[in-house]
């Protein structure tokens, strides 16, 4: 197809999409109103972005971000740092906080991210969980939703001190999960043994409903800042929200004991953090509006795609299934070619850190790495999926997916 074409393609499908996008504009006016309450509230200052060094003792910015981080997910408490290298990272620390030899975590969304394998052992590692005597199982998900029957069952007949969600769906074709499903089932594990510890892994999810998993009763939340909630401009990080006494042992264990949270020096990333937060309401609808556009046009072209253009969504994530090697390359090589930063690269599949499966990925970024700006990866794997996400504004992602197709219809 050439340029003109697929112009004229994406915008007869744009206008189909009105109703879809009027209730984007919504939520993000809601998230925008809280995220500025809370900045208010929490008395932001220009001094808060002032840096500190060392070991960070009385860093007054990095107090108030996690003010402000608690205010808007309503939490006890919140734990924002940049020492944390990825959300994977922000994961591993929390489980590690949590758990002790002879504990028993269980996923109830079946396996969960490549990176998380050697985390808990499902690769062999001499650092995971596992090698310290930590056990544990997972039950998947059924027909895109909770086991609710083997759940009850299992805890029936476990005793288990930490449950984990994975909300985004990872390099699977499963649906990522809403808020109604995950309130309900956090409802049936507290009925059976209220002291299991939910912790859901919020990665891509933040902002794009307009209710939070600590409202509907986990006990502690993950995420990483170079997804949503950094909108762009946080160079790297990740937050833990929850009650007190749990933010207070992944504070322990992401420093040392006896200091935790009261160290940690910002070296002058509290600005580029806060100011993050403050687009990411608007930045998250950009990447939704963007997915929304890909779901709509890549299906009108004959592409399996999850989800539709119409459905109700849980993340940024978009999935589009080509059930071939090279549609999926020419894909996510087209991504590349419309980024901004190192467009002339040419991605191809390698073997990444913390994968089974070489991965083909396009991220040119302006933050190595981010996902909440336009990028696009996958596995080689059957059936071949691209797991589209971000874009941080809407122009630009369709830019991109203008791009993304030209280079598609050009094996075609």
């Amino acid at each position: 197809m050439k340029n003109d074409e697929i112009k004229k393609l994406l915008s007869d499908e744009e206008k189909r999409l009105i109703n879809v996008f009027t209730d984007i504009d919504d939520t993000c006016m809601y998230y925008s109103e809280k995220v500025l309450s809370a900045m208010q509230r929490c008395g932001l200052t220009e001094a808060c972005f002032n840096e500190t060094t060392g070991y960070g003792y009385n860093d007054l910015g990095r107090d108030v971000i996690e003010a402000i981080y608690k205010d808007i997910f309503e939490s006890e408490d919140a734990i924002v740092r940049n020492q944390f290298v990825s959300g994977s990272h922000a994961l591993s620390v929390t489980l590690f906080a949590l758990l002790r030899p002879g504990d028993l975590l269980l996923s109830i969304s079946g396996s969960p991210y490549d990176t998380l394998h050697e985390v808990i052992g499902i690769k062999e590692n001499p650092s995971s969980l596992k090698s310290f005597g930590i056990n544990y199982d997972q039950i998947d998900l059924l027909n895109n939703d909770f086991d609710y029957d083997r759940i009850k069952e299992y805890l029936t007949n476990h005793e288990v001190k930490v449950i984990e969600i994975q909300r985004s769906k990872g390099y699977s074709t499963r649906e990522s999960i809403i808020i109604e499903k995950l309130e309900k089932v956090i409802k049936l594990i507290k009925e059976i043994d209220s002291n299991i510890i939910v912790m859901i892994d919020n990665c891509y999810c933040e902002f794009v409903e307009k209710v939070n998993p600590i409202q509907v009763g986990a006990d502690i939340v993950v995420g990483s800042l170079i997804k949503n909630l950094g909108g762009g401009l946080a160079p790297n990080g990740a937050y833990v929200v929850g009650k007190k006494e749990l933010i207070d042992l992944v504070g322990e264990r992401l420093t040392l004991p006896g200091e935790g949270r009261e160290v940690g020096p910002t070296l002058g990333v509290n600005k580029q953090i806060l100011q993050g937060l403050f687009f990411a309401p608007s930045v998250v609808a950009s990447s939704l509006k963007t997915a929304v556009l890909t779901a709509k046009v890549m299906e009108k072209l004959g592409y399996k795609v999850s989800p539709k253009a119409e459905d109700k969504r849980a993340d940024i994530v978009e999935n589009i299934e080509f059930n071939s090697p090279e549609k999926l390359i020419k894909f996510v090589q087209g991504i590349q070619a419309g980024s901004p930063v190192d467009a002339s690269a040419l991605p191809l599949p390698w073997d990444m850190p913390g994968y089974t499966d070489q991965v083909i990925m396009a991220a040119g970024c302006f933050t190595q790495g981010s996902s909440i700006e336009l990028s696009c990866d996958g596995p080689l794997r059957e059936p071949y999926i691209a797991y589209m996400q971000g874009g941080l504004t809407y122009e630009y992602g369709k830019l991109g997916l203008i791009k993304a197709i030209e280079f598609l219809t050009k094996i075609d």
